[in-house]
């Protein structure tokens, strides 16, 4: 098992058995005792303070069914999907500390990102998704609302915006590069005999490709500074391998 000392984890103590409970009052002048608490949800772990609930991870492994990575299908473990709910945890948590005036996603941004899912998601093409029809069938087979699917998207944006402002920023790609990229990496995915294009075509896209690795690459950094930093704990035995060391792709945030 690798080093799990950038979480912290306590899985003994009070927190462990920290349960979010509903119970029947006594009514006044009742002669009976209150019904037995009925389990709501319960939380599985604490990022500097913040709860995740069992319910958060269920809808997590229920919206991942959106990652176009996945095609479709919700491919998480328990463990990947509450790995993913920290990082978006410490994330969000250091936008409001480091970009206070964050701009919100605008309602056209959202609905523009949920119209590419509803056109372009593999599983959305077949279940026929551009009809209104179609995308509402298929968010009552994954157990999923309009609303949440916006409340999910605003965030990732929120999430990708931070990134592009905090570490696009100075990166630069030299001709050398774009050059380098293109005849080590891009034409040998061509067959012999078949018309490549010229560089000056597709120059643009190779700088966007190498300008990503390079965010990724500091973001990843980034991360895992957050999680050794913050106080993460896990509460549930069964989810201790989450990986603290791991990144965390567009697709995971």
């Amino acid at each position: 098992m690798r080093n799990r000392s950038p979480f912290r984890t306590r899985i003994a103590g009070g927190l462990a058995g920290l349960w979010v409970l509903a119970a029947c009052s006594m009514v006044a002048g009742a002669q009976t005792p209150a019904a037995a608490p009925v389990v709501l949800d319960r939380v599985v772990a604490v990022v500097n303070n913040q709860a995740i609930l069992a319910s958060d991870l269920d809808e997590e492994m229920r919206l991942s069914v959106l990652d176009p990575a996945g095609g479709g299908k919700s491919a998480l473990t328990l463990q990947q999907a509450l790995d993913q709910l920290i990082a978006r945890s410490l994330i969000r948590q250091q936008i409001r500390q480091e970009d206070e005036q964050a701009a919100t996603p605008s309602e056209g941004e959202v609905q523009a990102r949920m119209g590419e899912i509803r056109r372009e998601l593999p599983t959305c093409i077949r279940q026929n998704c551009a009809t209104d029809a179609g995308w509402q069938a298929f968010l009552t087979s994954h157990g999923l609302t309009t609303r949440r699917v916006e409340v999910y998207l605003r965030h990732r944006l929120e999430i990708l915006g931070f990134i592009e402002r905090r570490f696009r920023q100075g990166i630069r790609i030299t001709p050398q590069e774009i050059e380098t990229y293109y005849r080590e990496t891009l034409l040998p995915q061509y067959a012999a005999g078949e018309a490549t294009p010229t560089l000056d075509k597709v120059a643009p896209r190779i700088e966007e490709i190498l300008l990503q690795k390079q965010v990724n690459a500091l973001f990843d950094d980034w991360l895992k500074n957050l999680r050794k930093q913050g106080d993460v704990e896990v509460l549930d035995p069964a989810l201790e391998t989450v990986d603290a060391e791991g990144g965390a792709g567009e697709a995971g945030l």
